[in-house]
């Protein structure tokens, strides 16, 4: 018994010893390691990977790709890239320090980098290991100098915010004065549209046989009244851009003697507008052609914002530039307040006699046959029109002050947005909802522009609230005067809207859409030639 007590007890003591020399080795490697780390703490952090980097050189010798280089973490290519973008920050902070020297020694070595990494890439070969060692190693010690510059991280992090709120002022500056500047492009009047108008008055008034044609057509005047045709109307002062619409939408027509087009326009352009659809015939189109002017019941005891227009805050506002200067400029754009602009919500007074009418912008293309739009059934509604709320960015919290109780107690900030510019009307079911005067007691609430700021959609949209009908997408298609669209929408879509400030008769138009607006223009015809210097 003893014997096998003695024989259990032996292997327990060996079990023992063998595991203190197990946590005796253990700890001896420990120490090492502690060891080989607190001697590497003493170099430069930048010279560590030097030796590693050497197991990869040699893979580069068979070729060099220098943007695989750039993105591999063991690439020397990418730590002297590393090291530049650092050493770029410390220029900034050391000059910031007023540390000159120092910033030039760093810029010195930053264009000496540069310099190799840009030889590598021409020639598509790595450099000698003696020339990436000694440039990874010269900014390694100046990278370590500026530790004991004490330009440490937090330092770094202050000087870079301060930088960045200073770039981010300037942004908001430029952001503002390119703003400015397009806002005032885009309301420029191109020299030859301003050509055209003039030569067009005097043809006018020089020719008497284009009043005389006009004469002459008066026998059209039921078609003008006409409801089993096809009505559109227009209201606009650029000639040449309804003149775009009427073509278009005539050339594209099934049945073009079957449109009447409804044009109203100013004082100063009616002259020139009738003279031009005297000369020119759209494949047989109906064209009426009317003036503003002419409509004694739009005054100021009628219509809110004429009577807003006689204030003298309102006045200031749009055309002293004494305003809220909070207010972007593009709100404070006179056009606003024009009756061109706003004549879109009296057009069952404007047209009596009229049921149902396609009201166009006169920056729009049509490319299909609009005949189709008249048969659509608007269930009861005013209106349809396509909607634009596939973002947020067109919901009507975009367009309205929902911290003003009437607006918020009265509708859906999430509700979905739409477009002006191709617009299908009842003009029965408009005059049974007074749609106008819907439209004149949110006029008149915001009178100081609490409501809203400015443009026709905002109090569109409150006006027609609940009364419209959604269109298919393809026909109206949007942005072509502002961003970049899909070529598929543009290629299926029936009506082409540059709504923005790119509109394609200005220079600052977007090129690759000003095609599709050209070729609805005939540059041969005498006046164009002469005003725009076309072959």
């Amino acid at each position: 018994m003893r014997r096998r007590l003695f024989d259990l007890r032996r292997p327990a003591r060996r079990r023992w010893i063998s595991g203190v020399w197990m946590w005796l080795v253990a700890g001896g490697f420990g120490v090492l390691l502690l060891l080989v780390m607190l001697s590497r703490e003493k170099l430069p952090r930048s010279a560590l990977p030097l030796i590693r980097q050497k197991f990869h050189h040699t893979s580069l010798i068979e070729g060099l790709n220098i943007t695989d280089e750039m993105l591999s973490p063991h690439s020397f290519t990418r730590q002297m890239v590393d090291q530049i973008s650092l050493a770029k920050a410390l220029v900034i902070i050391s000059k910031d320090s007023n540390n000159l020297q120092f910033a030039a020694e760093l810029s010195a070595q930053i264009r000496k980098c540069q310099a190799l990494l840009s030889k590598s890439a021409t020639m598509a070969t790595p450099l000698t290991t003696e020339e990436w060692e000694t440039a990874i190693h010269d900014m390694a010690l100046l990278l370590y100098q500026a530790q004991e510059l004490h330009y440490d991280s937090a330092t770094m992090i202050m000087k870079m915010k301060g930088q960045f709120e200073s770039l981010n002022e300037k942004m908001k500056s430029e952001a503002e004065k390119n703003t400015k500047y397009g806002q005032i492009a885009a309301e420029e009047l191109p020299k030859g549209l301003y050509c055209l108008g003039i030569r067009l008055t005097m043809e006018w008034f020089g020719n008497p046989n284009l009043q005389r044609d006009l004469l002459e057509r008066k026998h059209s005047l039921e078609k003008l009244r006409d409801n089993n045709l096809y009505h559109y109307c227009i209201f606009s002062d650029n000639i040449l851009a309804t003149s775009v619409v009427v073509n278009s939408t005539s050339m594209n027509s099934k049945n073009p003697d079957k449109i009447v087009f409804h044009l109203v326009t100013d004082e100063v352009n009616y002259a020139p507008m009738k003279a031009w659809y005297s000369m020119n015939n759209f494949r047989g189109a109906t064209i009426e052609v009317q003036k503003v002017e002419d409509f004694s019941w739009l005054n100021a005891s009628y219509v809110p914002v004429l009577k807003q227009l006689q204030n003298s805050e309102t006045q200031n506002f749009y055309f002293s530039g004494t305003g809220d200067n909070r207010t972007p400029i593009k709100f404070r754009n006179p056009k606003y307040l024009s009756m061109l602009n706003h004549l879109r919500f009296y057009i069952p007074e404007v047209y009596p006699a009229l049921q149902k009418v396609v009201f166009l912008d006169d920056d729009v293309v049509v490319q299909k046959d609009l005949s189709k739009l008249f048969t659509i059934d608007l269930n009861g509604n005013v209106m349809g029109a396509v909607e634009t709320c596939m973002e947020t960015f067109h919901r009507f919290h975009k367009y309205l002050n929902y911290s003003h109780p009437l607006i918020r107690a009265h509708f859906d900030p999430d509700a979905c947005g739409w477009a002006f510019g191709m617009n299908v009307l009842d003009l029965g079911e408009w005059r049974k909802k007074n749609v106008t005067g819907i439209y004149h007691y949110w006029q008149e609430h915001n009178a100081d522009h609490t409501l809203w700021k400015l443009g026709t959609l905002p109090p569109g949209l409150l006006a027609f609230y609940g009364l419209v009908e959604k269109l298919d997408a393809n026909w109206h298609v949007l942005g072509l005067g502002y961003t970049n669209v899909d070529p598929l929408l543009i290629k299926n879509g029936a009506v082409l809207h540059y709504n923005g400030n790119m509109k394609p008769w200005l220079k600052i138009g977007m090129e690759k859409y000003k095609g599709l607006w050209d070729k609805y223009v005939d540059y041969s015809h005498p006046l164009l030639q002469q005003c725009f210097m076309h072959g």
